[in-house]
C-alpha cells in the first residue's frame, strides 16, 4: 500500500447499459486527473446481463481497474463491504454507477479528507425528477431512524462517501450480516465532514431496488441498528396492561357499583371481547417484534460468510 493510492469502489448489478458510459465517459476522466494513483474495484453483484463482459473488458485495457465478481446477487450492503475488504488505498470512495451521484465532486471529497476529516460524507440536498413517495419515504425513513435512537445518521445521507483507512480497517472488524453500512460507518465515529449534492436521475437501465427491497432495508436498519423497537413494545405492554386495568375497573364500578347510570349495557361478553382484543393484538405486536430479532440472531449464528469471491472472472486481485 503506498501514501498515494485512492480506493474507488462501484458496486453493480444488471447495469449493461449503462456502465461503460460511466466509467470511461464520467469516472475514468475524474480519476485520471487526481494527484493520486487510484485502484478501481468494481464489484459485479451477480449480474445476469452483460454487465461482467463489459467491466471484464475494461480491466484488460486498464489495470487500475479491478473486478470482484461474487458468485451470485449478496445485495448492495455486502457488494460495498466485499470492495472495502480488498481496497489497498490510503482512502476509499463508495459510489454507485447509475449516474446519480457525480464523479466531479471526488476532488472536493478528497480536499476535505486532506484537510482532517476521516470520513466524507454525500447528503442529497435535493432530487431531481424523483416520485412524490419516493421523496417522502425518504424524509420518514430518517424521521422514524432518529427516533429509533440513532442521532449520528444524518438525514439524506448516502453511500456516496470518503473513509480513511484507519475508518476502513475498523468497518472490516464488523462482523454482522445484516448490516446498513452508511449507518454502521456513522456508528463507527470519526472525524465526519459533509458534502451536499444534487440527487441526479439514472443514466441508463433500471433500479434494482424496487419498494419491497427498500421497505426491507428500512426494517433491516430498525432492527440492526437500534433496540428501541423493544423499548417501544415494552412501554407499549405497560401502556395497555394499565389502561386494561383502568378500562376494567371503571366496567367493574359502572356496572355492578353503580348500577350502569350511563347504560351502556357492558354485558360480561363485551367486557371479555375488550380484554381478550387488547391482550391479542399486544401478544400479536410482542411476537411479530421478537420474531425480527430472532430472525437476525439466527443469521448471525449460522456463521456463513458474507461474501464469496469467484476469483476465476476477478480481475487484477491479490489474493488475500
Amino acid at each position: 500500500m503506498t501514501n498515494k493510492l485512492l480506493s474507488i469502489i462501484t458496486p453493480v448489478h444488471n447495469e449493461a447499459d449503462g456502465i461503460q458510459n460511466f466509467i470511461k465517459g464520467s469516472l475514468l476522466p475524474v480519476l485520471e486527473k487526481l494527484t493520486y494513483n487510484y485502484e478501481l474495484i468494481i464489484v459485479n453483484d451477480g449480474s445476469t446481463d452483460n454487465t461482467l463482459k463489459i467491466i471484464q473488458n475494461l480491466a484488460t485495457n486498464n489495470k487500475n481497474i479491478k473486478i470482484i465478481s461474487l458468485s451470485r446477487n449478496f445485495g448492495k450492503e455486502p457488494a460495498l463491504s466485499a470492495g472495502l475488504a480488498y481496497a489497498k488505498g490510503s482512502a476509499a470512495i463508495t459510489i454507485d454507477a447509475d449516474g446519480q451521484q457525480p464523479p466531479r465532486l471526488i476532488p472536493d471529497f478528497i480536499k476535505k479528507w486532506q484537510s482532517g476529516a476521516e470520513i466524507v460524507t454525500g447528503v442529497r440536498s435535493q432530487y431531481t425528477k424523483h416520485g412524490l413517495i419516493q421523496k417522502l419515504g425518504s424524509k420518514l425513513f430518517y424521521k422514524l431512524l432518529r427516533l429509533m435512537g440513532n442521532k449520528s445518521t444524518v438525514p439524506g445521507s448516502t453511500d456516496f462517501r470518503l473513509m480513511d483507512r484507519t475508518v476502513i480497517d475498523e468497518f472490516n472488524k464488523l462482523s454482522e450480516h445484516n448490516r446498513i453500512t452508511r449507518g454502521l460507518i456513522d456508528w463507527l465515529g470519526f472525524k465526519q465532514e459533509y458534502i451536499e449534492y444534487i440527487y441526479g436521475v439514472r443514466t441508463a437501465g433500471k433500479p434494482s431496488y424496487n419498494l419491497k427491497k427498500l421497505f426491507h432495508l428500512a426494517i433491516d436498519s430498525f432492527v440492526s441498528m437500534s433496540t428501541t423497537p423493544l423499548v417501544i413494545f415494552g412501554y407499549l405492554g405497560v401502556f395497555i396492561t394499565i389502561g386494561s386495568f383502568i378500562l376494567g375497573l371503571f366496567c367493574i364500578i359502572n356496572q355492578y357499583v353503580l348500577g350502569d347510570p350511563l347504560q351502556l349495557y357492558w354485558n360480561g361478553s363485551v367486557q371479555l371481547a375488550i380484554f381478550i382484543t387488547f391482550l391479542i393484538g399486544l401478544l400479536m405486536i410482542s411476537q411479530s417484534i421478537t420474531a425480527l430479532y430472532i430472525s437476525h440472531i439466527y443469521a448471525e449464528t449460522q456463521g456463513r460468510p458474507l461474501f464469496i469471491v469467484d476469483q476465476k472472472e476477478s480481475r487484477n486481485l491479490i489474493k488475500k
